[in-house]
């Protein structure tokens, strides 16, 4: 069977980044041009200044990954592109750069959706994991609990429905002045706490999270009490948070029938959320996680998840457009 090579592009948020992989799993090169030093003085992610700079590196960035793997445009088998969801200025730019691309040298074109990208993270790390199984995507803007029957054939069984978790952590954050990006900071705060301080979880008859009542609570204490211990504030926030995650999969896993869980996403890259779901081991449960640079958005997951659509038949046309609010499944 021929290898089949997929230039991968992302460009949904703050990451201008393009990849190539074969076959799904085997990553040629991962190029990520990051933007997190310049939205760092606004606190957070501006748009507009986000677009630009997409514009401004994609063909340096494309070029890159291109060298690094050793490979010319004449290699790629098929490109794959974020069209959402995300940022609607950042995901044009990607797109349309794709397009042209694929219009200029006559490849297949994949619209690809950025949560299957952080699905698909997990292939790259753990290239003998196959479905079904179930995944915990969290990130910045996404918080699903989606259970992966196939490939191509989704189940969201829960979502946030306020919140993303690490929009949580990064309010958390900004309120008790630890700066933008606040999910690595609170992480590394955390660890010099005690997890002394009792807050809320919000608890649903269904799956579904929500994380507004918690981050309220922080907020509140940290008003009221100036004095209080941040480190102490951050671990607890930390536990109860992942409490709330543990108890959602744990129901999911026994609902379904599955055992083997994945997490995908930025968040996924917490060292405390972590160790809490490697001592699921103990209890039977196999557990998958990307490894820490295919956490954050990256287009060697693009790539993969690309290429799970391309030899299902799953190919775009030229008409592809940016679906901020796209939805999984």
């Amino acid at each position: 069977m021929k290898d089949i090579i997929t230039l991968g592009i992302e460009s949904s948020c703050d990451e201008t980044s393009v990849a190539v992989v074969k076959n799904g799993r085997e990553v040629l090169s991962n190029v990520i041009n990051t933007q997190i030093a310049i939205h760092t003085q606004f606190g957070g992610v501006v748009p507009e200044i986000a677009s630009r700079k997409h514009i401004e590196n994609i063909s340096d960035v494309t070029e890159a990954a291109l060298k690094q793997a050793g490979i010319t445009f004449d290699n790629v088998d098929v490109i794959a592109c974020t069209y959402g969801p995300g940022l609607v200025g950042a995901l044009l730019v990607g797109v349309s750069y794709a397009k042209a691309l694929s219009y200029a040298i006559d490849r297949p074109l994949v619209g690809t959706n950025h949560i299957e990208g952080h699905i698909a993270a997990n292939y790259i790390t753990n290239t003998k994991l196959e479905p079904p199984f179930l995944c915990l995507v969290i990130s910045g803007g996404h918080t699903h609990l989606v259970h992966i029957k196939d490939y191509k054939n989704y189940e969201v069984l829960g979502k946030t429905r306020d919140d993303a978790i690490g929009e949580a952590f990064d309010k958390v954050a900004r309120v008790i002045g630890l700066g933008y990006p606040g999910g690595p900071k609170v992480d590394s705060l955390a660890k010099e706490g005690v997890p002394n301080i009792q807050l809320p979880k919000t608890r649903f008859e269904n799956l579904d999270f929500s994380f507004s009542g918690i981050k309220t609570a922080v907020i509140n204490l940290h008003h009221k009490t100036p004095d209080i211990n941040k480190a102490d504030l951050c671990a607890s926030f930390e536990k109860t948070i992942t409490e709330e995650l543990l108890e959602n999969t744990l129901e999911a896993s026994k609902k379904i029938g599955v055992k083997k869980i994945a997490l995908a996403g930025g968040v996924s890259a917490n060292s405390y959320i972590r160790s809490s779901f490697e001592n699921l081991k103990t209890k039977g449960f196999e557990i998958y996680y990307p490894e820490l640079k295919l956490c954050t958005d990256n287009a060697a997951m693009i790539a993969s998840a690309g290429y799970y659509n391309f030899i299902n038949g799953n190919i775009s046309d030229l008409t592809l457009n940016a679906v901020p609010n796209l939805k999984l499944g």
